[in-house]
């Protein structure tokens, strides 16, 4: 499988190292939970998202809910960001057991 990747982005760091934002896992498959979400099976996550000021990729569903769950209240905004980052490990390390040139 392919995957197109911002050619700024940082290389994906070894299995089990801390996160970088590399976006190669989101743009090879999709979490469980956008795959609730979104209704899909496989990657890459529409949720992905470049920033430019960082260059790194960020999960949208984390830092931007309300964008993707439009029924979502204002008030819960939040909370629903920090529990979908708790329930796809944001910050535990890199999962993606995969080479990525």
């Amino acid at each position: 499988m392919e995957v197109k990747l911002h050619a700024l982005a940082p290389a994906k760091p070894e299995l089990g190292a801390s996160c970088n934002g590399c976006g190669a896992c989101c743009a090879m498959e999709t979490c469980p939970v956008g795959r609730v979400v979104f209704v899909r099976r496989g990657g890459p996550c529409p949720a992905l998202q470049w920033h430019i000021a960082m260059r790194r990729y960020r999960c949208g569903l984390v830092d931007s809910p309300g964008d993707y769950l439009r029924w979502l209240p204002l008030w819960a905004r939040d909370l629903a960001g920090r529990l979908i980052a708790r329930s796809i490990a944001v910050g535990s390390g890199c999962d993606l057991d995969a080479r990525v040139e």
